[in-house]
């Protein structure tokens, strides 16, 4: 099967500028050589620490952020070297559904509005036929067609993240990237949105992009599960490997830090390097405890393991 999604050496680097002249003094590497596959139909989890560059893997995978460099290769099309005119076709398929359910939505717009806006600006002219598909969205989300004549302050946050939900998908994309969709939702709000998702999925034919910190949510949602490092994939493998058989020691540190795990807790020493100085060889050899001598000098390329998953780590082969 081809993959829906390629991404091969992405890089997003963010210039750090000095002085009176503002001239750049050094490079944020937020994603910093990252390489992934995503099949039709499936969901992809990313995991891994705040500040790790998930976020913006995400957007750059959609030129929300333009990426410094590497391909970006959507259902045969390398979307990293489209014009606005080319790219703005191509974005009908590739959503968004963000972190924030109340500073993604604008608060002075109806929920009709900013649900069909995007059909507005994809050539959808007719009043009544955004009318329609608006009020068919909203009920695929679980909302009543009235929500559409009201403003977003007068939904609970649960219902705010459904109306982003129904933004996202009322141009019927292919890719969805899920920029952690309910870590600002209530625990018992959550499960719900997290439901809602996978019958969407189901419902529409939907590709996700699963972005998240929290292993346990990544583990439910997701097919295969990819952990990220300080702009770099450390490990990609499928949710089941990942669950029992963590091939890389960030990965056994993350699950052992799941609420609930019979792991064995792994504490980590010192402090997430800075992306603007990153580690020379292995990134987590910093804080590994079994680093060697041979992760200060090489970095690990994320190689192919006996058990079918991926690893980049000099000790795990």
């Amino acid at each position: 099967m081809t993959a829906l999604l390629s991404v091969r050496g992405l890089k997003t680097h963010f210039p750090v500028r000095a002085g009176a002249l503002r001239r750049t003094v050094g490079q944020i590497r937020a994603v910093d050589g990252v390489d992934l596959d995503i099949m039709p139909g499936e969901t992809l989890g990313l995991v891994g620490e705040s500040g790790c560059g998930k976020s913006t893997l995400g957007r750059s995978i959609l030129r929300l952020i333009e990426p410094t460099a590497g391909q970006v290769i959507f259902d045969g099309i390398d979307v990293a070297t489209l014009d606005a005119r080319r790219m703005k076709a191509i974005r009908r398929d590739l959503q968004i559904i963000f972190q924030d359910p109340v500073g993604s939505l604008n608060p002075r717009m109806h929920v009709g509005d900013i649900v069909g806006e995007g059909l507005h600006a994809n050539g959808v002219r007719s009043r009544a036929e955004r009318d329609h598909r608006i009020k068919e969205i909203l009920a695929a989300v679980g909302l009543d067609a009235s929500a559409a004549g009201r403003f977003p302050h007068e939904f609970s946050g649960g219902q705010r993240q459904r109306i982003g939900i129904a933004r996202a998908l009322v141009l019927r994309p292919k890719l969805i990237v899920a920029d952690e969709p309910v870590s600002a939702l209530d625990v018992s709000v959550q499960s719900q949105v997290l439901n809602l998702l996978a019958a969407l999925r189901q419902q529409f034919s939907l590709t996700y992009l699963f972005v998240a910190h929290d292993l346990a949510v990544v583990d439910y949602m997701s097919d295969r599960v990819a952990v990220m490092y300080l702009g770099r994939v450390v490990e990609v493998g499928t949710a089941r490997q990942i669950r029992t058989n963590p091939l890389h020691p960030y990965t056994r540190a993350l699950l052992s830090a799941v609420p609930g795990r019979e792991r064995q807790r792994i504490v980590l020493s010192g402090e997430v390097p800075s992306p603007l100085t990153p580690p020379s060889g292995c990134r987590f050899r910093t804080r590994c405890p079994m680093a060697q001598e041979i992760c200060a000098r090489v970095e690990p390329a994320l190689d192919a393991h006996p058990s079918g998953a991926r690893v980049a780590c000099h000790l795990s082969h």
